[in-house]
């Protein structure tokens, strides 16, 4: 049964942190929310999680109403960009805590959570560090207990806020794999709050983008990246040319170059977006966007050639090529997209 977001406002003063949201998540999926800073995604997550009330809508989950319950109540784990460990507790009592502090006529045996810690140790590779403390561990290890704390209380849903953010990025390609596969071995609805676009991408089922407390798109991430719903998330995710266009009479202009569009494309201003792999670089005159090469390097068999277009800098990879700085060539996009202004 999925969780169900239908149109959830929140305002703090006269900020608008969520306008409207509705999204889905199924049982088991893991759904990135994906977007700049301010964007409503940890405002999102907190309503989630009982820690922010929403001024409108309603949240279901497995067919509840999560709105009508307290955070306790929820059965949700959280995981914090800074960990938000007990310094003076080792890291078993950390792990452990959220089990002993329940009441006493559901709390775990002693020996219960004994085992249950040891458990988690293992899931989370940090077996025979039970007795250290969180200043005695690296980011990485922190980090890991604090899932594993999460993963205590058996949670329905699993929610983590920037779960990387503090750590440096050698460490964050690391903890990715791992985070999935930990997902995928316990089958917990997983929720992963991030502004970075490649972590979402490469961990998630699906994306969902948010911009200015509105979701803009959620997809799989073969879907965004290729067939983008908007301007914005084709220039979030990814990299790519985005120029001013206008339509008419079935023909595009865009920086100088005409091509024909689809028949039913709408007249109209335009932007026009195409990304490097889809788009072939030529010696003038031939047809197509007029650029200007700014530098070119080799890369084995190809070269990276970075290029003026449209007033825009952009870089592609191509064949191994005679151009250099300087030269005037054509970019022709073998794809691209057209979205209204």
């Amino acid at each position: 049964m999925p969780l169900i977001v239908d149109n959830i406002g929140k305002r703090f003063g006269d900020h608008l942190a969520l306008d409207g949201v509705s999204l889905e998540a199924r049982q088991g999926e893991f759904l990135a929310l994906l977007g700049p800073s301010g964007s409503g995604k940890t405002t999102l997550l907190r309503v989630l999680a009982g820690l922010e009330r929403p001024d409108q809508g309603a949240v279901t989950f497995a067919g509840e109403d999560l709105l009508a319950m307290d955070a306790r109540a929820r059965r949700i784990g959280m995981v914090f960009q800074h960990y938000a460990l007990f310094r003076h507790m080792s890291v078993a009592q950390n792990i452990a805590f959220g089990l002993e502090v329940r009441p006493a006529s559901s709390r775990p045996a002693r020996p219960e959570i004994r085992n249950r810690v040891e458990r988690l140790l293992e899931l989370v590779q940090l077996q025979g560090l039970g007795e250290r403390y969180p200043a005695q561990l690296s980011g990485g290890q922190r980090q890991r207990v604090a899932l594993a704390r999460a993963l205590a209380i058996e949670p329905r849903m699993l929610l983590l806020d920037e779960p990387f953010g503090a750590l440096d990025a050698r460490v964050r390609r690391d903890l990715r794999a791992w985070l999935r596969q930990i997902h995928d071995e316990t089958g917990l609805t997983t929720i992963f709050v991030t502004h970075d676009q490649e972590e979402a991408m490469d961990l998630a089922d699906r994306v969902a983008i948010l911009r200015d407390g509105r979701l803009e798109q959620v997809d799989t991430p073969d879907r965004i990246y290729d067939s983008p719903a908007s301007a914005f998330v084709f220039g979030f995710v990814g990299e790519g040319v985005q120029l001013p266009g206008h339509v008419a009479d079935g023909v595009l202009s865009a920086a100088g170059w005409r091509t024909p569009v689809p028949a039913g494309t709408a007249p109209g201003e335009v932007t026009v977006s195409f990304r490097g792999e889809c788009a072939d670089l030529l010696p003038a005159p031939a047809d197509g966007l007029p650029a200007r090469i700014l530098a070119v390097s080799r890369r084995g068999g190809s070269s990276r050639v970075t290029c003026e277009i449209g007033g825009q800098t952009f870089t592609l990879e191509a064949p191994k090529t005679l151009m250099a700085p300087g030269v005037e060539a054509r970019l022709i996009p073998r794809s691209l997209t057209l979205h209204p202004k």
